[in-house]
Protein backbone atom coordinates (compact mmCIF):
# COMPACT_ATOMS: atom_id res chain seq x y z
CA UNK A 1 0.00 0.00 0.00
CA UNK A 2 0.88 3.70 -0.91
CA UNK A 3 -0.91 5.60 1.52
CA UNK A 4 -1.29 3.36 4.81
CA UNK A 5 -5.72 3.87 6.03
CA UNK A 6 -5.42 7.84 6.26
CA UNK A 7 -9.19 7.86 5.40
CA UNK A 8 -9.81 10.24 8.43
CA UNK A 9 -8.15 12.70 6.78
CA UNK A 10 -8.96 15.42 4.35
CA UNK A 11 -7.25 13.27 1.81
CA UNK A 12 -9.97 10.97 -0.11
CA UNK A 13 -7.80 7.85 -0.75
CA UNK A 14 -8.38 5.22 -4.15
CA UNK A 15 -9.39 2.19 -3.43
CA UNK A 16 -6.19 1.05 -4.53
CA UNK A 17 -5.15 1.80 -0.74
CA UNK A 18 -7.20 -0.07 1.17
CA UNK A 19 -6.12 -3.57 1.97
CA UNK A 20 -8.65 -6.09 3.79
CA UNK A 21 -5.69 -8.69 3.75
CA UNK A 22 -4.06 -6.38 6.37
CA UNK A 23 -4.97 -6.93 10.03
CA UNK A 24 -4.57 -3.26 10.46
CA UNK A 25 -7.38 -2.21 8.51
CA UNK A 26 -9.50 -4.43 10.68
CA UNK A 27 -8.63 -1.95 13.69
CA UNK A 28 -9.65 1.23 12.60
CA UNK A 29 -13.03 2.92 13.58
CA UNK A 30 -15.93 1.37 11.95
CA UNK A 31 -16.95 4.31 10.77
CA UNK A 32 -13.67 4.88 8.46
CA UNK A 33 -14.22 0.90 7.44
CA UNK A 34 -17.38 1.44 5.97
CA UNK A 35 -15.93 4.69 4.05
CA UNK A 36 -13.39 2.28 2.52
CA UNK A 37 -16.28 -0.98 1.84
CA UNK A 38 -17.65 2.23 -0.49
CA UNK A 39 -14.41 3.09 -2.17
CA UNK A 40 -14.45 -0.64 -3.00
CA UNK A 41 -17.85 -0.66 -4.24
CA UNK A 42 -17.15 2.13 -6.46
CA UNK A 43 -14.43 -0.06 -8.67
CA UNK A 44 -15.04 -1.55 -11.86
CA UNK A 45 -14.53 -5.23 -10.51
CA UNK A 46 -13.19 -7.15 -6.93
CA UNK A 47 -10.52 -6.74 -6.35
CA UNK A 48 -7.56 -9.39 -5.24
CA UNK A 49 -6.37 -9.09 -1.85
CA UNK A 50 -3.32 -10.77 -1.13
CA UNK A 51 -1.38 -11.41 2.78
CA UNK A 52 1.74 -9.67 2.49
CA UNK A 53 4.94 -11.94 3.39
CA UNK A 54 5.54 -11.89 7.63
CA UNK A 55 1.85 -10.51 8.22
CA UNK A 56 -0.55 -12.06 11.16
CA UNK A 57 0.09 -15.92 10.46
CA UNK A 58 -4.06 -15.68 10.63
CA UNK A 59 -4.27 -13.92 7.23
CA UNK A 60 -4.64 -16.76 5.35
CA UNK A 61 -4.79 -17.17 1.27
CA UNK A 62 -5.24 -14.42 -1.21
CA UNK A 63 -8.91 -13.50 -2.04
CA UNK A 64 -11.12 -11.34 -4.35
CA UNK A 65 -13.79 -8.91 -1.76
CA UNK A 66 -17.53 -9.24 -3.19
CA UNK A 67 -18.89 -6.18 -1.60
CA UNK A 68 -22.06 -5.05 -3.58
CA UNK A 69 -25.25 -6.38 -2.63
CA UNK A 70 -26.15 -7.91 -6.12
CA UNK A 71 -22.56 -9.64 -5.97
CA UNK A 72 -23.07 -11.13 -2.24
CA UNK A 73 -26.29 -12.17 -2.80
CA UNK A 74 -25.21 -13.94 -6.48
CA UNK A 75 -22.44 -15.99 -4.51
CA UNK A 76 -24.92 -17.07 -1.61
CA UNK A 77 -27.36 -18.13 -4.42
CA UNK A 78 -24.74 -20.12 -6.46
CA UNK A 79 -22.98 -22.74 -4.11
CA UNK A 80 -22.17 -24.57 -7.11
CA UNK A 81 -19.68 -22.30 -7.78
CA UNK A 82 -18.99 -20.46 -4.78
CA UNK A 83 -18.35 -23.68 -2.38
CA UNK A 84 -18.43 -23.62 1.50
CA UNK A 85 -16.36 -26.12 1.80
CA UNK A 86 -13.50 -26.46 3.00
CA UNK A 87 -14.25 -24.00 5.34
CA UNK A 88 -15.68 -19.82 5.71
CA UNK A 89 -13.93 -18.89 7.87
CA UNK A 90 -9.97 -17.94 8.23
CA UNK A 91 -7.85 -20.04 8.51
CA UNK A 92 -9.92 -23.18 7.12
CA UNK A 93 -10.47 -25.97 9.68
CA UNK A 94 -7.60 -28.87 9.90
CA UNK A 95 -9.01 -31.97 9.20
CA UNK A 96 -7.67 -33.43 12.09
CA UNK A 97 -10.18 -30.91 14.10
CA UNK A 98 -12.91 -32.12 11.79
CA UNK A 99 -12.05 -35.51 12.14
CA UNK A 100 -12.21 -35.15 16.32
CA UNK A 101 -15.30 -32.54 16.47
CA UNK A 102 -17.15 -33.31 13.61
CA UNK A 103 -17.34 -31.07 10.36
CA UNK A 104 -19.64 -27.74 10.96
CA UNK A 105 -22.57 -27.67 8.73
CA UNK A 106 -21.63 -23.89 7.75
CA UNK A 107 -18.29 -25.71 6.05
CA UNK A 108 -20.60 -28.32 3.99
CA UNK A 109 -22.00 -28.30 0.63
CA UNK A 110 -24.37 -30.64 -1.73
CA UNK A 111 -26.33 -33.66 -0.40
CA UNK A 112 -23.82 -33.89 2.96
CA UNK A 113 -25.39 -30.64 3.56
CA UNK A 114 -28.83 -30.72 2.35
CA UNK A 115 -29.30 -33.96 4.39
CA UNK A 116 -28.16 -32.59 7.71
CA UNK A 117 -29.97 -29.49 7.80
CA UNK A 118 -33.01 -31.86 6.28
CA UNK A 119 -32.94 -33.35 9.73
CA UNK A 120 -32.35 -30.37 11.51
CA UNK A 121 -35.21 -28.21 9.81
CA UNK A 122 -37.80 -31.16 10.36
CA UNK A 123 -37.75 -31.25 14.34
CA UNK A 124 -38.47 -27.51 14.18
CA UNK A 125 -41.90 -28.46 14.54
CA UNK A 126 -44.86 -26.20 14.96
CA UNK A 127 -45.12 -27.44 18.29
CA UNK A 128 -42.07 -26.54 19.08
CA UNK A 129 -41.58 -23.25 17.91
CA UNK A 130 -44.98 -22.39 19.52
CA UNK A 131 -43.15 -23.10 23.01
CA UNK A 132 -39.57 -21.21 22.36
CA UNK A 133 -42.27 -18.18 21.62
CA UNK A 134 -43.66 -18.40 24.41
CA UNK A 135 -40.65 -19.57 26.41
CA UNK A 136 -38.55 -16.22 24.82
CA UNK A 137 -41.35 -13.84 26.10
CA UNK A 138 -41.01 -15.43 29.86
CA UNK A 139 -37.35 -15.03 29.86
CA UNK A 140 -36.79 -11.66 28.94
CA UNK A 141 -39.37 -10.35 31.16
CA UNK A 142 -37.72 -12.56 33.70
CA UNK A 143 -34.23 -10.51 32.81
CA UNK A 144 -36.11 -7.21 32.88
CA UNK A 145 -36.91 -7.52 36.30
CA UNK A 146 -33.74 -8.60 36.84
CA UNK A 147 -31.95 -5.70 35.32
CA UNK A 148 -34.53 -3.41 37.33
CA UNK A 149 -33.85 -4.58 40.34
CA UNK A 150 -30.15 -5.31 40.26
CA UNK A 151 -29.03 -2.18 38.04
CA UNK A 152 -25.88 -3.58 36.43
CA UNK A 153 -23.65 -1.36 34.55
CA UNK A 154 -22.64 -3.21 31.34
CA UNK A 155 -25.95 -4.51 29.55
CA UNK A 156 -23.67 -7.31 27.76
CA UNK A 157 -23.66 -10.06 30.31
CA UNK A 158 -26.79 -9.25 32.06
CA UNK A 159 -29.41 -9.24 29.55
CA UNK A 160 -27.61 -9.30 25.83
CA UNK A 161 -25.58 -12.54 26.26
CA UNK A 162 -28.54 -14.43 29.04
CA UNK A 163 -31.39 -14.44 26.96
CA UNK A 164 -30.16 -16.32 23.49
CA UNK A 165 -28.32 -18.56 25.55
CA UNK A 166 -31.10 -19.48 27.92
CA UNK A 167 -33.44 -19.52 25.04
CA UNK A 168 -31.22 -21.90 23.23
CA UNK A 169 -30.37 -24.28 26.19
CA UNK A 170 -33.96 -24.50 27.45
CA UNK A 171 -34.75 -25.53 23.63
CA UNK A 172 -31.75 -28.18 23.33
CA UNK A 173 -33.07 -29.57 26.63
CA UNK A 174 -29.34 -28.49 28.42
CA UNK A 175 -29.92 -28.63 32.52
CA UNK A 176 -29.37 -25.63 34.09
CA UNK A 177 -26.83 -27.09 36.07
CA UNK A 178 -24.85 -26.87 33.20
CA UNK A 179 -25.18 -23.85 31.63
CA UNK A 180 -22.85 -21.27 33.69
CA UNK A 181 -20.07 -23.66 32.67
CA UNK A 182 -21.31 -23.37 28.33
CA UNK A 183 -21.46 -19.76 29.27
CA UNK A 184 -17.89 -19.81 29.95
CA UNK A 185 -16.88 -22.17 27.27
CA UNK A 186 -18.82 -20.04 24.72
CA UNK A 187 -16.38 -16.66 25.72
CA UNK A 188 -13.24 -18.62 25.52
CA UNK A 189 -14.37 -20.22 22.17
CA UNK A 190 -15.19 -16.85 20.95
CA UNK A 191 -13.04 -14.70 22.42
CA UNK A 192 -10.29 -14.85 20.17
CA UNK A 193 -12.10 -13.27 17.05
CA UNK A 194 -11.22 -9.94 16.22
CA UNK A 195 -8.38 -8.13 16.34
CA UNK A 196 -6.52 -6.76 19.78
CA UNK A 197 -6.16 -3.16 19.50
CA UNK A 198 -3.32 -3.38 22.12
CA UNK A 199 -0.24 -5.76 22.31
CA UNK A 200 0.28 -8.26 19.77
CA UNK A 201 -1.71 -6.37 16.34
CA UNK A 202 -3.00 -10.22 15.06
CA UNK A 203 -6.00 -11.40 13.50
CA UNK A 204 -8.15 -13.51 15.83
CA UNK A 205 -10.05 -16.36 14.16
CA UNK A 206 -12.66 -18.34 15.19
CA UNK A 207 -11.11 -21.78 15.58
CA UNK A 208 -8.48 -20.89 18.39
CA UNK A 209 -10.21 -21.99 21.43
CA UNK A 210 -10.52 -25.51 20.56
CA UNK A 211 -10.60 -26.73 24.08
CA UNK A 212 -13.52 -25.25 25.01
CA UNK A 213 -15.25 -26.85 22.05
CA UNK A 214 -14.13 -29.80 23.18
CA UNK A 215 -15.46 -29.09 26.82
CA UNK A 216 -18.92 -28.21 25.37
CA UNK A 217 -19.38 -31.26 23.26
CA UNK A 218 -18.31 -33.09 25.92
CA UNK A 219 -21.94 -32.01 27.94
CA UNK A 220 -23.82 -32.26 24.89
CA UNK A 221 -22.49 -35.96 24.51
CA UNK A 222 -23.18 -36.58 28.02
CA UNK A 223 -27.01 -35.60 27.58
CA UNK A 224 -27.18 -37.01 24.35
CA UNK A 225 -26.39 -40.61 25.83
CA UNK A 226 -28.72 -39.69 28.27
CA UNK A 227 -31.84 -38.80 25.75
CA UNK A 228 -31.18 -41.69 23.84
CA UNK A 229 -31.95 -43.71 26.99
CA UNK A 230 -34.74 -41.43 28.95
CA UNK A 231 -35.56 -39.04 25.98
CA UNK A 232 -37.88 -35.99 27.19
CA UNK A 233 -39.45 -33.15 24.98
CA UNK A 234 -36.55 -30.99 23.72
CA UNK A 235 -34.88 -30.84 20.48
CA UNK A 236 -31.73 -32.98 21.77
CA UNK A 237 -33.91 -35.97 22.21
CA UNK A 238 -35.69 -35.36 18.45
CA UNK A 239 -32.23 -34.72 17.04
CA UNK A 240 -30.87 -37.81 18.28
CA UNK A 241 -33.75 -40.32 18.42
CA UNK A 242 -34.33 -41.91 14.81
CA UNK A 243 -37.64 -41.40 13.20
CA UNK A 244 -39.70 -43.55 10.86
CA UNK A 245 -37.32 -42.74 8.27
CA UNK A 246 -34.55 -43.30 10.49
CA UNK A 247 -33.01 -40.07 10.57
CA UNK A 248 -31.05 -38.98 13.38
CA UNK A 249 -27.95 -37.42 14.44
CA UNK A 250 -24.67 -39.21 15.52
CA UNK A 251 -22.68 -37.87 18.34
CA UNK A 252 -20.52 -36.04 16.18
CA UNK A 253 -22.65 -34.31 14.25
CA UNK A 254 -25.04 -33.64 17.46
CA UNK A 255 -21.51 -31.80 19.16
CA UNK A 256 -21.11 -29.89 15.85
CA UNK A 257 -24.37 -28.41 15.33
CA UNK A 258 -24.23 -27.84 19.17
CA UNK A 259 -21.05 -25.78 19.03
CA UNK A 260 -22.41 -24.18 15.64
CA UNK A 261 -25.75 -23.35 17.47
CA UNK A 262 -24.13 -21.81 20.81
CA UNK A 263 -21.75 -19.90 19.19
CA UNK A 264 -23.27 -18.71 16.22
CA UNK A 265 -26.81 -18.51 17.32
CA UNK A 266 -25.60 -16.81 20.90
CA UNK A 267 -22.78 -13.79 19.84
CA UNK A 268 -24.59 -13.01 16.50
CA UNK A 269 -28.26 -12.58 18.23
CA UNK A 270 -26.27 -10.96 21.73
CA UNK A 271 -24.72 -8.57 19.56
CA UNK A 272 -27.26 -7.81 17.38
CA UNK A 273 -29.25 -6.86 20.44
CA UNK A 274 -26.58 -4.71 22.07
CA UNK A 275 -26.63 -2.99 18.70
CA UNK A 276 -30.19 -2.21 18.84
CA UNK A 277 -30.45 -0.98 22.07
CA UNK A 278 -27.39 1.54 21.34
CA UNK A 279 -28.84 2.48 18.40
CA UNK A 280 -32.55 3.07 19.86
CA UNK A 281 -30.91 5.54 22.08
CA UNK A 282 -28.82 7.14 19.85
CA UNK A 283 -32.30 7.73 17.78
CA UNK A 284 -34.81 9.05 20.22
CA UNK A 285 -37.21 9.69 16.97
CA UNK A 286 -37.04 5.86 15.79
CA UNK A 287 -37.23 4.65 20.07
CA UNK A 288 -40.29 6.95 20.28
CA UNK A 289 -41.97 5.78 16.57
CA UNK A 290 -41.04 1.84 17.62
CA UNK A 291 -43.23 2.67 21.28
CA UNK A 292 -46.29 4.48 19.76
CA UNK A 293 -47.07 1.25 17.54
CA UNK A 294 -44.64 -1.37 18.45
CA UNK A 295 -46.37 -4.18 17.15
CA UNK A 296 -46.40 -1.87 13.88
CA UNK A 297 -42.88 -1.53 13.46
CA UNK A 298 -41.01 -4.01 15.56
CA UNK A 299 -40.60 -6.38 11.97
CA UNK A 300 -39.22 -3.18 10.46
CA UNK A 301 -37.30 -2.42 13.29
CA UNK A 302 -35.56 -5.47 13.95
CA UNK A 303 -34.52 -5.96 9.97
CA UNK A 304 -33.05 -2.49 10.02
CA UNK A 305 -31.13 -3.13 13.12
CA UNK A 306 -29.67 -6.59 11.79
CA UNK A 307 -29.06 -4.22 8.37
CA UNK A 308 -27.43 -1.68 10.18
CA UNK A 309 -25.17 -3.37 12.42
CA UNK A 310 -24.33 -6.64 10.10
CA UNK A 311 -23.54 -8.98 13.16
CA UNK A 312 -21.06 -11.53 10.97
CA UNK A 313 -19.34 -9.24 8.79
CA UNK A 314 -18.02 -12.07 6.03
CA UNK A 315 -17.94 -15.22 4.87
CA UNK A 316 -15.19 -16.95 2.66
CA UNK A 317 -16.30 -18.93 -0.46
CA UNK A 318 -14.09 -21.15 -2.76
CA UNK A 319 -14.41 -21.13 -6.19
CA UNK A 320 -15.35 -24.47 -8.34
CA UNK A 321 -15.66 -23.71 -11.57
CA UNK A 322 -14.97 -21.39 -14.08
CA UNK A 323 -17.79 -18.19 -13.37
CA UNK A 324 -18.33 -14.31 -14.17
CA UNK A 325 -19.37 -12.52 -11.16
CA UNK A 326 -19.13 -8.36 -11.11
CA UNK A 327 -17.62 -8.10 -14.19
CA UNK A 328 -14.70 -10.55 -12.92
CA UNK A 329 -14.03 -14.12 -13.88
CA UNK A 330 -13.21 -16.39 -10.89
CA UNK A 331 -11.25 -19.46 -11.76
CA UNK A 332 -11.23 -22.67 -9.52
CA UNK A 333 -9.94 -22.80 -6.48
CA UNK A 334 -9.52 -19.32 -5.93
CA UNK A 335 -11.03 -17.74 -2.53
CA UNK A 336 -13.41 -15.09 -2.36
CA UNK A 337 -14.35 -13.01 1.06
CA UNK A 338 -18.55 -12.27 0.96
CA UNK A 339 -18.38 -9.23 2.83
CA UNK A 340 -21.73 -8.70 4.18
CA UNK A 341 -21.10 -5.53 6.15
CA UNK A 342 -20.21 -3.77 2.60
CA UNK A 343 -23.69 -5.07 0.85
CA UNK A 344 -25.67 -3.86 3.49
CA UNK A 345 -24.70 -0.28 3.00
CA UNK A 346 -24.57 -0.75 -1.09
CA UNK A 347 -26.35 2.92 -2.25
CA UNK A 348 -27.63 1.43 -5.16
CA UNK A 349 -29.82 -0.50 -2.92
CA UNK A 350 -30.48 1.36 0.29
CA UNK A 351 -30.65 5.11 0.11
CA UNK A 352 -28.79 7.02 2.61
CA UNK A 353 -27.50 3.66 3.36
CA UNK A 354 -25.85 5.10 6.91
CA UNK A 355 -29.29 6.68 8.30
CA UNK A 356 -31.24 4.36 10.84
CA UNK A 357 -34.46 4.16 9.69
CA UNK A 358 -37.07 1.34 11.25
CA UNK A 359 -39.45 2.37 8.54
CA UNK A 360 -37.11 1.39 5.41
CA UNK A 361 -39.07 -0.32 3.43
CA UNK A 362 -37.86 -2.86 1.24
CA UNK A 363 -35.06 -3.52 3.71
CA UNK A 364 -33.56 -6.46 1.03
CA UNK A 365 -30.68 -6.70 3.84
CA UNK A 366 -27.77 -9.78 3.59
CA UNK A 367 -27.90 -10.29 7.57
CA UNK A 368 -29.20 -13.69 7.56
CA UNK A 369 -26.85 -15.20 4.78
CA UNK A 370 -28.20 -13.61 1.34
CA UNK A 371 -30.48 -16.69 0.77
CA UNK A 372 -29.64 -19.68 -0.65
CA UNK A 373 -28.82 -23.13 1.04
CA UNK A 374 -27.09 -21.85 3.80
CA UNK A 375 -29.35 -19.24 4.92
CA UNK A 376 -29.38 -19.00 8.56
CA UNK A 377 -31.53 -21.66 9.90
CA UNK A 378 -31.70 -19.72 13.42
CA UNK A 379 -33.15 -16.19 11.65
CA UNK A 380 -36.39 -16.67 12.61
CA UNK A 381 -35.17 -17.27 16.55
CA UNK A 382 -33.06 -14.48 16.80
CA UNK A 383 -36.03 -12.10 15.27
CA UNK A 384 -38.18 -13.78 18.56
CA UNK A 385 -35.38 -12.86 20.88
CA UNK A 386 -34.54 -9.18 19.54
CA UNK A 387 -38.79 -8.81 19.63
CA UNK A 388 -39.35 -10.17 22.88
CA UNK A 389 -36.25 -8.29 24.83
CA UNK A 390 -36.64 -4.65 22.90
CA UNK A 391 -40.60 -5.19 23.96
CA UNK A 392 -39.72 -5.32 27.73
CA UNK A 393 -37.19 -2.90 27.15
CA UNK A 394 -39.44 -0.14 25.42
CA UNK A 395 -42.79 -0.61 27.13
CA UNK A 396 -42.07 -0.81 30.59
CA UNK A 397 -40.95 1.36 33.51
CA UNK A 398 -38.59 1.96 33.98
CA UNK A 399 -36.89 1.70 31.17
CA UNK A 400 -33.49 1.83 29.60
CA UNK A 401 -33.23 5.31 28.83
CA UNK A 402 -29.21 6.41 28.61
CA UNK A 403 -26.16 4.01 27.32
CA UNK A 404 -22.81 4.64 26.94
CA UNK A 405 -20.62 3.95 23.86
CA UNK A 406 -20.21 0.94 22.25
CA UNK A 407 -16.88 -0.87 23.16
CA UNK A 408 -16.74 -2.91 20.02
CA UNK A 409 -14.04 -5.80 19.25
CA UNK A 410 -11.89 -5.11 16.81
CA UNK A 411 -12.58 -8.25 14.12
CA UNK A 412 -12.56 -8.77 10.39
CA UNK A 413 -15.51 -11.78 10.69
CA UNK A 414 -17.95 -10.39 13.45
CA UNK A 415 -19.33 -6.98 14.62
CA UNK A 416 -18.89 -7.93 18.30
CA UNK A 417 -19.62 -5.95 21.49
CA UNK A 418 -17.47 -6.00 24.16
CA UNK A 419 -19.49 -4.29 26.31
CA UNK A 420 -22.53 -1.49 26.75
CA UNK A 421 -22.41 0.63 29.61
CA UNK A 422 -25.85 1.69 30.39
CA UNK A 423 -28.01 3.23 33.07
CA UNK A 424 -32.14 3.39 33.70
CA UNK A 425 -33.45 6.70 32.75
CA UNK A 426 -36.67 8.44 33.83
CA UNK A 427 -39.84 6.29 33.35
CA UNK A 428 -41.75 7.25 30.52
CA UNK A 429 -44.99 9.64 31.39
Amino acid sequence: MTVPYQLSSGRVPRAADVDLADPAFWRLPRPERLRAFALLRAADAPILFTPRPGAARTSGKPFYALVRHADVRAASRTPRVFASAPGVTTPEPAGWAKALFGNSMVNMDGAEHAALRRIISRRFTPRLLADVEENVGRLAGRLVDELIADRPRDFMPSAAARLPLEVICELMGVPVAFRARIAEQIDHASEQVGVERRGRARLRIPGRGLASLARMRYVMGRLARERRRHPQDDLVSALVRADVDGEALSGRQLGAFFSLLLVAGVETTRNAIAHGVFLLDRHPDQRELLRSDFDRYIGGAVDEIVRHSTPIIQFRRTVTTEYTVGGRTFLPGEKVALIYASANRDETVFPHPDRFDITRSPNPHLGYGGGGPHHCLGAHLARLEMTALLRELIERRPVIRDTGDLELVDSNFDNRVGSLPFAFGRAFT
